[in-house]
């Protein structure tokens, strides 16, 4: 498997985890009418998921970049920084 399949595979779940976080809270929020103690362990145990889905997207987004040999525009600065962008972008 190539590291564009990684990428967005880790890209794909952890924007599923932040939806799914999200409606459940929401869901939880709709059933209580009121954010008492159960509301508030949801947030916490949302919280949770909401993390591990940026932190899945942000390595999807570094794997992605890697395929397409383009890292080096993380450390890159001043004119060669602008000629690597522009690079990227007219391919």
């Amino acid at each position: 498997m190539s590291l564009l399949f990684w990428g967005l595979t880790f890209g794909v779940v952890g924007k599923c985890l932040l939806a799914v976080g999200i409606l459940r809270v929401h869901m939880v929020m709709a059933r209580e009418r009121v954010i008492g103690d159960d509301v508030i362990h949801s947030f916490h145990n949302e919280k949770i998921v909401t993390l591990i889905g940026i932190a899945l997207i942000v390595l999807g987004y570094l794997l992605e970049l890697s395929f397409y040999h383009d890292v080096h525009l993380i450390t890159c600065s001043g004119p060669s920084c602008m000629a690597g962008a522009l690079g990227a972008i007219a391919r």
